[in-house]
């Protein structure tokens, strides 16, 4: 019996027999149903942030380039996930939380004016290379070494929103909710991610 992918007839077929399912059968349907749950959790994941700022009509203490680079970190994580062929429920949450993380993006742009010409070469040059990264037409070597080096852009990209908390001794706009929901996805991520068999680099980039 399958639904979504996922097979309860081990589960069912031991708890019909009377027993309590096996180790080895029951933690891939758990990890399936996590991974299920943390892409319909990553719908509403940084929407209190969305919110937050239309509600203050601000941005301040956010961190313009830390919003970018986790655009560009979700894009090649999307890109290389789709390509290399895993279950949906291994990497689904990256659509959702990508579309979110570029209208975060073009509402701080927009509560930012004027925009310096440099934040719009670097959201010119991400519109032109993004469709060739999703749609993985790049060397694959180039791919490998993009993907490998997604904890380094994720943990690159908390560096600016983390310093400029400090300088202004305020969290300013940031909201907490998104953040702790960031946080717990990642963890349970972590142990789909083994349960899956994921590259080890994919697993790097849940932890960070």
């Amino acid at each position: 019996m399958k639904v979504l992918g996922i097979d309860f007839s081990c589960a069912l077929g031991a708890l019909a027999n009377g027993h309590f399912p096996e180790k080895d059968c029951l933690l891939p349907l758990i990890s399936k149903l996590l991974g299920y749950a943390i892409v319909a959790a990553s719908t509403t994941v940084k929407l209190p942030q969305i919110m937050k700022i239309l509600q203050n009509g601000s941005v301040r203490g956010l961190s313009i380039v830390a919003f970018e680079l986790e655009v560009v970190g979700y894009t090649i994580a999307l890109a290389y996930c789709l390509h290399k062929g895993l279950p949906f429920s291994a990497y689904g949450e990256l659509a959702f939380l990508l579309i979110q993380a570029i209208i975060l993006v073009a509402i701080i742009y927009y509560y930012s004016q004027p925009v310096g010409m440099k934040t719009w070469i670097r959201a010119l040059l991400y519109c032109a290379l993004a469709p060739t990264i999703l749609a993985g037409q790049i060397d694959p070597i180039l791919f490998e070494a993009l993907y490998a080096s997604q904890h380094a852009i994720f943990l690159c990209a908390k560096i600016p929103q983390i310093w400029a908390n400090f300088s202004n001794k305020s969290t300013g706009e940031l909201s907490f909710l998104t953040n702790f929901m960031n946080f717990g996805g990642s963890m349970v991520r972590v142990f789909t991610s083994i349960q899956e068999a994921a590259p080890k680099s994919g697993i790097l980039v849940s932890w960070t």
